[in-house]
This record gives C-alpha cells, sequence and structure tokens, in this order.
C-alpha cells in the first residue's frame, strides 16, 4: 500500500490553524431570542502529520462561557472537498458539514432533516478569520445566525 502523502488541500486548512479572537454578531433566532454581541475564541491546530485541521471553540457572554464546541476538518482528495465533523455543549449527534474553498474562504454545509446550516471562514484578510453561519429550516429561506472577525492572537506556550 502506498502511504497518503499531503496535497495542497490539506495545507490550506493551514490557514485557519492558530488563536483567535474577536467580537461576534448574533442575531436573532429562536435560540437566542435577543440576539447581541458575544467574544469568539477559536484554538486551531494542525494534527494528524497535517492531515486534519483540530478546532476548539467557545464563546463568552457577559463574563461566561456560554457556548463551546469542537471540529475536527479534513481534505479528501479524491473527492477534492473538504469536511467538518463538529461537536458541541448541545448534546447533539455529531453534524458533517462538506465544503470547499472559494479563493479565500472555506464555505461549509450540512442539511436536514429539520435543520439545514451553512459555515463560511474567510482567510482572505490577513491577521483575521472571519467567520459566519446561516441556518434553514427547509433549506429555502436563510437566516443569519452569527457573523464573527476574529483577530490572530500570539501563541502562548
Amino acid at each position: 500500500m502506498e502511504m497518503p502523502t499531503l496535497s495542497a488541500g490539506h495545507k490550506k486548512l493551514e490557514k485557519i490553524a492558530g488563536n483567535w479572537e474577536g467580537e461576534e454578531t448574533m442575531y436573532p433566532s429562536p435560540w437566542d431570542p435577543k440576539g447581541g454581541t458575544a467574544t469568539g475564541r477559536i484554538k486551531s491546530r494542525v494534527a494528524l502529520n497535517g492531515f486534519a485541521l483540530i478546532n476548539d471553540y467557545e464563546q463568552e457572554r457577559e463574563g461566561e462561557i456560554t457556548f463551546i464546541g469542537h471540529g475536527v476538518f479534513t481534505y479528501n482528495p479524491k473527492e477534492e472537498g473538504y469536511t467538518l465533523v463538529w461537536v458541541d455543549c448541545m448534546g447533539a449527534p455529531p453534524e458533517i458539514f462538506k465544503g470547499n474553498f472559494e479563493g479565500e474562504v472555506l464555505k461549509l454545509a450540512h442539511g436536514g432533516p429539520g435543520m439545514h446550516v451553512r459555515l463560511t471562514y474567510d482567510v482572505g484578510e490577513p491577521g483575521y478569520l472571519c467567520t459566519s453561519m446561516e441556518m434553514s429550516q427547509d433549506g429555502n429561506t436563510w437566516n443569519r445566525f452569527f457573523d464573527a472577525r476574529l483577530r490572530r492572537m500570539p501563541e502562548h506556550s
């Protein structure tokens, strides 16, 4: 068996690696009726010899951590696409997102039943990671859930 090698697709995930922090705008939704602002933090690291990106997320509001999640990003060279497996503190089964980079924006989606989600990670602005999420119950009518502009933070040892 031939050992796998890293592709350009794997290496593109390195752009998301790092420590990020910044303001999130939460839009009114069934999960957050008032909306508002929060501080988002993402710690991402390249793992598994470069074949995965591990992502830990937390949201803070009014001095308290209100949401945490964990994601594993991978690239499949045969399909030329990305997968994100996401779990979080809401206790739902893992969500599987699929997608690809369009320029400097990784666009991922997962669909139904009952909830469709579109997620973006924009690495086009040096020193920043901009993320957003849209949600839909039927896959046709979409509502913005959040927008975030996170700045790269210094690495701590």
